[in-house]
């Protein structure tokens, strides 16, 4: 079984056939904190620049067996060790260069071991 707690419909496109996930539960988030880093001058304007660093993650749902979770890239990023995880891989583009789903789904990487 696979939810989709993305907030929006994914679909998936194999083999010739469309299958949407609907979004099911409320989207898992990770915040963000920022650190000024300076600037750059960009066409005469001053263009802020900061370190962005990975934060809290909220509303992920515990591990179930037979259960895998589609998320958000930062949302499998900010928790490696999550091997129910999967999130949209393989784009699949309409004529006008659109989005439109995903061929198949990705896992990132667990951590490696120091």
């Amino acid at each position: 079984m696979i939810r989709n707690l993305t907030p929006h419909p994914v679909n998936l496109v194999v083999d010739g056939r469309t299958v949407t996930l609907p979004p099911d539960g409320t989207p898992p988030r990770v915040s963000t904190t920022e650190t000024p880093a300076g600037t750059v001058t960009v066409d005469g304007a001053e263009v802020p620049i900061f370190q962005v660093s990975t934060g809290e993650l909220d509303n992920l749902p515990d591990q179930q067996p037979g259960v895998w979770l589609l998320v958000s890239r930062m949302v499998a990023e900010a928790a490696p060790h999550r091997r129910d995880l999967v999130i949209p891989h393989g784009l699949v583009r309409d004529d006008s260069g659109r989005v439109v789903g995903c061929s198949a789904l990705g896992q990132v990487p667990p951590p490696r071991p120091v």
